[in-house]
């Protein structure tokens, strides 16, 4: 088919609507002041046809000039006013007074016409400001729709009002089973008396921090989540109900326990050289008393006793070593003392080539933890001395019983301290972020980031001063772990 053809079809194709839009698009700018004559028009028909009205036309011709500035915009408005401004000279005033020109008129209809100037302006920027507050709830609305997160909306009784997308996907509830439904749909049970205390909090114009908790899915499944919540208030200020956003943070625990693993991992590598010196000298020792024995049978028994204590102690350092790296399942009670003990123990060997001295102060006391971690922990805290002290220098260790200031629990406070090189004041805010390091390049940067992960998980708290001044140059870190706990652990 020729060029000419083709376009004779597309010709044929588009109807008698589609030629008749095409040859008004050249007057689509004249149309708002069309509506504009309209407006006018009809003003001036109503204060013909009404004898009412004829006490006031300049209210009437004004509310044409609003109505104008409302729907068609500002360009339009004054074209109003001004064609509102001739129907009152030359209509309204010359009919009634017969004396159109006279001063007073014209100051009415300069009066009239600043006034529908003004208003025209004002009405139009109120009809900018809804139209733009329209727009941006739109905007709002459709983010909140389309979010990852999810977002959720409840009355004061806890009842859920709105359930986006992200809600849908990740508790499994569609909106129309969730809506209505109390928020305890997606709380554990063990979790309700959590949120009827922050729902009190928000019904009382507070504010909830972000903070990790757990939700259940449909399907059962329970799934670890960052929370926020905040008060929602009508347009007096009154309170209406309350926000939540929650986010799926489970890849986050998984990458989370991947690096503590790997860095408890680390720890027990550098174990390796003190364990290594600390298990060849009993070694050493069986090897001598076996030859006594054999080539001495009258002490041959007393040998034989003396090499079983030796091997007994190798056993020891290995069941410690293995401590760090054994994963357990169940918190059981454990003695804070016994395992600092043990940690100086197993780096003996480094403390004595830097001629480190020790000094210890323990009161016999339990709590419920996680053996493996606390020794991880006390690990890195030791460590850190030890590599900030040059020789000679001193390890101050104390165990006792504490109160928390903040929240009266009873429990344990573990002070390690150094007189070492300190901790530089502008480092002091980030050491226990991850990979910060103030070891250059000899540190991971996660030893005490591990450290302040394990103390949260067991619902302690950990704390560090520092001073960097010569020969008071120094560090002390203090944690506390509580007593006891129902449950140990962060969901």
């Amino acid at each position: 088919m020729s060029q000419k053809n083709q376009m004779s079809a597309r010709s044929s194709q588009s109807g008698p609507d589609d030629r008749s839009w095409s040859a008004l698009k050249p007057f689509q700018p004249l149309l708002p002041y069309a509506g504009a004559v309209v407006a006018v028009w009809v003003g001036l028909s109503l204060w013909t046809l009404n004898p009412v009205l004829h006490r006031d036309p300049f209210a009437l011709f004004l509310a044409a000039v609003v109505v104008v500035a409302r729907f068609f915009g500002f360009g339009p408005a004054l074209f109003s006013s001004l064609l509102s401004t001739a129907c009152l000279h030359f209509v309204v005033l010359q009919r009634f007074t017969l004396r159109s020109g006279s001063a007073e008129d014209l100051e009415r209809l300069a009066v009239f016409l600043a006034i529908a100037v003004l208003v025209g302006s004002l009405a139009r920027q109120k009809t900018r400001a809804e139209l733009a507050a329209e727009h941006t709830m739109r905007e709002m609305a459709t983010v909140v729709e389309c979010s990852d997160d999810a977002i959720i909306s409840m009355h004061p009784d806890g009842t859920i009002a709105s359930w986006n997308r992200g809600a849908e996907r990740l508790y499994g509830y569609s909106a129309r089973e969730a809506v209505g439904a109390s928020v305890l749909l997606v709380v554990p049970p063990e979790r309700y008396e959590e949120v009827e205390r922050y729902r009190q909090v928000l019904n009382q114009g507070g504010h909830i921090d972000s903070f990790q908790t757990e939700r259940v899915r449909k399907d059962g499944t329970r799934v670890p989540i960052m929370l926020t919540a905040s008060p929602l208030r009508n347009s007096k200020g009154e309170i209406v109900g309350a926000s939540a956003l929650a986010r799926d943070i489970s890849a986050q625990k998984l990458s989370e326990e991947a690096v503590r693993r790997s860095e408890k991992l680390a720890t027990a590598g550098r174990l390796a050289a003190s364990v290594a010196h600390e298990i060849n000298n009993p070694l050493e020792a069986v090897l001598n008393l076996l030859y006594l024995a054999r080539h001495d049978p009258t002490q041959a028994e007393q040998y034989l006793t003396m090499a079983e204590q030796e091997v007994t102690r190798v056993a020891s350092l290995a069941q410690q070593t293995l401590g760090f790296v054994r994963d357990s399942n169940t918190a059981g009670q454990v003695n804070p003392a016994l395992i600092a003990d043990e940690i100086l123990q197993l780096y003996s060997k480094k403390l004595e080539t830097k001629r480190i001295r020790i000094s210890r102060r323990y009161a016999s006391c339990k709590i419920v933890a996680y053996s493996g971690e606390l020794r991880q922990l006390l690990s890195n805290l030791v460590v850190n001395a030890v590599d900030a002290m040059q020789e000679g220098g001193e390890l101050r260790i104390r165990v006792e019983a504490a109160r928390d200031w903040r929240t009266g629990d009873e429990g344990v406070r573990i002070i390690v301290a150094d007189n070492g090189s300190g901790i530089p004041p502008e480092s002091l805010g980030h050491i226990f972020e991850p990979f910060y390091s103030t070891k250059k390049d000899a540190g991971t940067g996660l030893g005490l980031w591990v450290s302040h992960s394990i103390v949260e998980k067991h619902g302690g708290s950990i704390h560090v001063r520092s001073r960097v001044d010569g020969r008071r140059s120094g560090t002390v870190f203090s944690v506390f772990l509580p007593a006891a706990r129902e449950e140990v652990g962060v969901a």
